[in-house]
Order: C-alpha cells, then structure tokens, then sequence
C-alpha cells in the first residue's frame, strides 16, 4: 500500500473523531495549526501523545469537512503506528492476494463482509478454497505497546467478544476460523491477550483456541520515501499467553 503522506506536530485529539495539529512549515505552506480526521475510535493509548508526530493524507473529496486524515503516528520513542483502522482490512486484503500470508495461500476466491453466525455479524473476508474448508478471516488492528509488550484489545470490547463467539461456531459447523492479528506498530514484536484490560476477551480467546479457532498475527513494516508511504504485511510473529 503506497500512501501520499505530509507532517504535522500534534497538539490533541478530541470527540474521538478530530485532532488539532500544528502543520510543519514547507516551501509552500507556513506552519500553522489545523484540525484532521481521526478514524480510530479507540483508545488509541500510546498512539496520540501530544508533540507526537502526525503523518497525514489529504483526500480530494470538496464535500469534506475535514480534508486530512490521520494516518501514522510517529512517537517520540521514533515508532511507527498506523492508527487508521480502515487500513488494517486493506493491508491484510493486499497480502492475501498477494499470496504473502502463507496460512491462508491457495484460495480460489475471496469475499469481503460476508453475512455470518447467529449475531447478526459480518465477517471481514471468507476464504474460499477448492479442496478445503470455507475459511471465515476476522481482522483486528494491533496497536497497543505496553511495558514493551503487544496487547489486544487496547480496550474493552464486546464487539470483539461476539466475534469469537462466531468463529467458534464457524468451526462448530465444521468451517475454517482465523483470527488475524494486524500488528501496525514498528514496536511490536510479539500479541497477547489484555486480560488486564478485558478480563472476558482474554478468556474467551482462550476458549476460542482450545475449540480450533487459529490465531495468526502479522507485523506491518513501513518505509518512506519523501512524503511517499509504503506499509506492507511483511512479517509473522507469535501470539503467546502472558
């Protein structure tokens, strides 16, 4: 995935959804401060502190409020994390295709946001395959780095636990069930489980895998070129229990 991508210095994030940066100054803009599009509504911890760097895109749309989206934070400890969540699914959609998750390889075909389970719920891809089971894939964005550890949820999340629910029963009814970790931050080298965060995910993780549910998870490598972003799925790393 290639991204166009300028600086800016952020002051705060508010309402979720907006942050106030201070632009940095170029050959055609004076430094000033403006407001961006924030598309991650977690808790981001880590991710947003103030005087962090913000790399941010700019959409070409007229009937936005808002024209820069937040892309990547730039920590002050010089780590790289992709807190656009809507990137997540695109990263892991490019490398299946690409034939780069060698867990997943070989599908004949592969759909996104497919109607599943008993919650009312939509899978974000179902693997295909000719001799092998259907695969149903759920993507969670892996952004929290705490005492030198990767944790998700960054949160408490009851979305994520009715997920779990539903790959379990996919693998109930004799299905293929992946939950894949996309690990956007350089820091990170290894998941868990938040049990400390959310006691009722970590358990239910646990009892996902012990009924067949894989965990997989990936780290995302991003290089810069000028104002060009490239992020890649590039490596697997473990998922482990602390």
């Amino acid at each position: 995935m290639i991204l166009e991508v300028q600086a800016g210095t952020l002051i705060k994030r508010y309402k979720r959804f907006l942050a106030d940066i201070e632009l940095t100054a170029n050959a055609l803009v004076n430094a000033k401060q403006t407001t961006i599009h924030c598309a991650n509504t977690g808790a981001m911890k880590g991710c947003a502190e103030p005087g962090d760097t913000i790399w941010y895109s700019t959409s070409t749309n007229p009937k936005r409020k808002y024209p820069f989206s937040w892309e990547i934070t730039q920590s002050q400890a010089n780590h790289f994390i992709c807190v656009n969540t809507l990137r997540a699914n695109q990263l892991v959609e490019e490398a299946l295709n690409q034939g780069l998750i060698a867990e997943l390889s070989g599908f004949s075909n592969l759909q996104r946001e497919v109607k599943y389970g008993n919650e009312n719920s939509r899978v974000d891809f179902l693997a295909k395959y000719q001799h092998a089971p259907d695969t149903y894939i759920e993507v969670k964005s892996v952004t929290l780095l705490d005492n030198d550890y990767g944790y998700f949820p960054d949160a408490i999340t009851t979305r994520g636990q009715k997920h779990l629910r539903e790959l379990i029963d996919m693998v109930e009814q004799g299905h293929r069930a992946v939950l894949f970790f996309a690990v956007l931050h350089t820091g990170i080298n290894d998941v868990a489980a938040a049990g400390h965060i959310d006691t009722n995910y970590a358990k239910l993780l646990k009892e996902a895998q012990t009924k067949g549910v894989e965990i997989i998870a990936y780290k995302a490598n991003f290089s810069f070129k000028q104002d060009q972003l490239t992020m890649s799925l590039s490596k697997k790393i473990p998922f482990i229990e602390r």
